[in-house]
Order: structure tokens, then sequence, then C-alpha cells
């Protein structure tokens, strides 16, 4: 049991800085605050936004992104100050090391692969509507067999597609994965053209679309109601759908809260930063901020130029365009469409490996196949190529509705380990350097807590089924290899050996 809980001391995470296995610092504030909106805008306003206010919360999703985006600032602040604190790979899973133990922080690391996984199959799968969605303006139409996942999922239902593969998501990933085991500086550079490109249409949505605003599609505001909670399946406010799942404004933030997981990759990249006490929390919390604010604007405009039942679910921005005779924007957009989910999709499959180089110095992974980091490249190049492996197999089968909630749900869970960690350090370490400090502690942390629950309990009840089935497997391999290989629990059993049980003490893991 003492090996499950030990606890990895701050002195232990800064000396793996050191040594031949360190990224390579070469990312600065522009640069983070660009990964961090790559990340961030897109998903939410070209993938997003048109299921969302289509089947579950209509207008008041303007409200729903108010709420993500109080949620998102709470956990922001925590994030940013576990990062200038502990300038390593592997965000949350480090930052529950430190905090919680070996046990918990296999859970988040396992959770966090799950989050950035999943979500770039989910944004591919984006990726590749809007790219069909150019070439049909070109005159080309990809055949029947290879435009989509086999099936789509309705009403808690897969429902068949007639299709085999979505091969423009399978083709995008390939790609992407290349250009990320190349080098992060090539992929930082890379996403910040596109970032530019997509800012660029965006501010161009809100500006034209005002202009064709008609107020009585905001009417009604919410038809869904203004909450549609559930905890564990059961029902307790709101409505429901035909297939049992909650609708309303709440169950829309919880769904389009997908769309602001990009500020805590950010936290991943911390050992890729040139000053990372200082650049890491204002990459976070810079990006964080400013996507907030395009967010509700760009839902104010398109669920004022169409009727948020008539919204297209894959590409609602283009096509809302297109509805309104704006037939020269459209074009635009879906092209700014393919550029800006590229970024996001760039952004979240970097991530993922950093989790994995994490777990594998400690560890609980391989550490020859996760931990290699290209001798040319310095990138972590095995488990890059194995993300994206998973990735591919994923946004090929799999309906992007499923993929979006599984998504939140793994993202939600992460802030609550990450909120709730700020507590204990600062109870544990009250002492430590904090280049930022999360205000108002311990307001914030709570509050980020029970913000991030209730939206975790206002998802389907088969999201909890999955990620559940998920956390098992984790588990599974935990107790058959990680325990056995844990670099702590073997540092942990030698001072037992030692100095007996009674007074083991493993540099600062556990109390004597």
């Amino acid at each position: 049991m003492r090996n499950l809980f030990a606890r990895k001391p701050l002195e232990v995470l800064l000396e793996e800085m050191k040594g031949e296995h360190r990224l390579r610092r070469v990312l600065g504030p522009v640069q983070l605050t660009s990964l961090g909106v790559g990340a961030i805008i897109g998903a939410g306003i070209f993938v997003a936004t048109g299921a969302a206010a289509h089947n579950v919360a209509g207008p008041a999703l303007m409200l729903s992104y108010v709420v993500s985006g109080i949620t998102c600032v709470f956990a922001a602040l925590c994030y940013a100050e576990f990062a200038s604190m502990v300038p390593v790979a592997g965000s949350a899973y480090t930052y529950a090391y430190a905090t919680l133990g070996e046990l918990f922080a296999w859970i988040i690391g396992w959770d966090l692969v799950l989050e950035y996984a999943v979500g770039s199959a989910t944004v591919a799968t984006g990726w590749s509507g809007y790219f069909q969605n150019v070439l049909a303006k070109l005159g080309i139409t990809l055949p029947a067999a290879v435009q989509s996942s086999p099936w789509r999922f309705d009403d808690g239902r897969f429902v068949s597609t007639h299709s085999y593969i979505n091969l423009p998501a399978i083709v995008i990933v390939m790609i992407v994965t290349m250009i990320l085991v190349k080098g992060i500086q090539e992929s930082a550079s890379f996403n910040a053209a596109m970032v530019m490109i997509k800012v660029a249409a965006v501010i161009m949505v809100v500006i034209v679309g005002a202009f064709y605003i008609h107020k009585a599609n905001w009417h009604p505001f919410a038809p869904y109601g203004w909450t549609g909670i559930t905890f564990f399946g059961k029902h307790i406010a709101g409505q429901t759908n035909a297939g049992g799942q909650p609708v309303g404004m709440l169950a829309g933030a919880a769904i389009i809260f997908f769309a602001y997981i990009g500020f805590d990759s950010v936290s991943t990249h911390t050992e890729e930063a040139k000053n990372p006490q200082r650049d890491v929390p204002i990459g976070i919390v810079v990006s964080l901020i400013v996507c907030t604010v395009l967010y509700i604007l760009v839902v104010a405009v398109l669920t004022g130029m169409e009727k948020y039942d008539k919204l297209d679910i894959n590409a609602p921005v283009s096509l809302a365009f297109k509805s309104a005779g704006v037939g020269w924007a459209e074009g635009i957009i879906a092209l700014a469409g393919v550029a800006g989910i590229t970024s996001v999709l760039l952004v979240m499959m970097l991530s993922g490996p950093r989790v994995f180089l994490a777990m594998a110095r400690d560890g609980l992974v391989s550490r020859k196949f996760f931990a290699d980091v290209h001798p040319r490249f310095r990138t972590p190049w095995k488990s890059t190529i194995l993300i994206g492996i998973g990735v591919i197999i994923m946004a090929g089968l799999l309906p992007i509705d499923a993929l979006l909630l599984l998504t939140n749900i793994g993202t939600l869970f992460a802030f609550v380990i990450v909120c709730a960690a700020v507590l204990i350090m600062r109870k544990k370490y009250p002492d430590a350097e904090r280049p930022f400090r999360c205000p108002w502690v311990p307001f914030v942390p709570i509050m980020g807590v029970l913000a991030c629950l209730m939206l975790m309990f206002s998802l389907p009840w088969d999201n909890w089924v999955r990620l559940f089935g998920w956390m098992a497997i984790g588990l599974c391999i935990y107790f058959f290899y990680g325990r056995k290989h844990s670099v702590m629990a073997t540092h942990l059993e030698h001072e037992i050996a030692a100095h007996g049980a009674g007074g083991a003490y493993v540099s600062g893991v556990n109390e004597p």
C-alpha cells in the first residue's frame, strides 16, 4: 500500500531535467500562446458548435460557453501554478505524482492519454468534414465508401452510414504524425502559420456574419431548458432526448467543454519552454482568455444567422454562410476550417507522447520504448508513432459524436485532479517557490473541482461506462507492469530493506 501512494518530491522532478533525455528548450511565450490558441480555436467553432446547438442547447449555447469558460479559468489558474513550479513534461500526471501518489498519478496519466488520443481522433474526423466541403467547392466528391466512419451516433445508438472508412481523416493523421516526429520547433512554426489563418477567419466570421443576424433565430433562446443534469445515469434536472440523454444549457456546456482543452496541453510542453516559470503561465492564461471571447462572439453570430435546428453538425460555420447567400465567405471559412483544425490536431497529438515520456521515466511504462528520444530530432518518436496509429484507427472507424463525449469526461476528470492537487501542494510544500501563484486559494481550486464535477454529471451515462472501462484496462497494466517496474517503488523497497518498514524514508517521498 505504501508503494501505491508514494509521492515524488519536487527535488526529484527537477533533477530529471538533467541528462541527455531532456527535451530541447526552444519555445517562448508567443509560441506557447500560439500552441494554446492552436489547440483551442478550431475544435469548438469548426466542429462542436453545430452538434451542440442543434441537439442539446440551442441559442443558449452562448451561455454554455460562458459556463465552460469560467470552469476552465479555475482549472487554468491551478495548471499555471503547477507549470511554474514543476517545469517538466507530463502535465497533470506529474502534478498528481508530486501530491497524491503513484496510483493517482497513473490513473490521471492514463486518462490524459485517453483525452489527447480520442480528442485527436475527434478533431481528425471534423477535419475530414471540412476538407470534403472544400473539395465539393472544387467539384470533387470522394467515393461514398471512404467519406466517413461506418457508423454514426444517433440518440445513444450506432447507426450504419453505408461507408467503410474515413479516408481523409486517416491521411491527415499520418501527415501530422510525420511532422511531429521531425521536431517541436518545426511543429510550432507550422502551428503558428495555421493559427494566423484561422484567427483571421474567425474575426471575419464575426464581422461579416454580424450583418446577417436575424434576432428571431434566437427565440426560443433555451429550447431544451437551462439545466440537463444526471448523476451516474439517473436523471436529476432538466430535459432528456429520445435516447434518455440530458439536454439543456448545462448539458451543452459539458459537451462543448471539448473546445477548451487546448490550454492544458500547453503545460505538457513546459520542458520545451525557454523560461517555463514565466512563459507557460502566460501561454495558458492568455490563450484561454482570447479564445473564450472569440467563442462567445462566434456562437452569437452563428445562431443568429441560422436557426439552431437547421445548423449542420459537421461543418456548421461554412454552411451557415452558404445558406445566408454569402457564397464567397463559405469557401474562405471552409479553407480556414481545414487549416484551423489541422493546428488543433497537431497540438493534441503533440501532447500525448509527452505524457507517456513522463510515465516512462518513472518506470510505469516501458522506458526503452516510450522514453526513447530521437538522437537528432529530440522528440519522443516511438510513442508519437504509436499514438498516431491509435488515432488513425479511431478516426477511420468511429463517429465524431461518440468521440466528442468520451474526450470531455476524460478532460474534466483531469481538471478535478489538478485543482485538488493545488490544495494538497499548498499544505505539503507551503514554502516552495511559486513564480506564479493561483489567486484566492482555496476558493479557486474548490470551485474548479465542483464546476468540473457538475459538468461531468451532465454527460450521458454511457460516457462514464467508457471511462470506467478505459480505467480498468489501465489499472491492469499498472498492477501487472507499472508497479513492478516503478522507480519510486524500487527505491522504497531498498529503503525498507536497509532501515526497516517503520522508518523508511525515500527522498522526501513519504513521511517517516
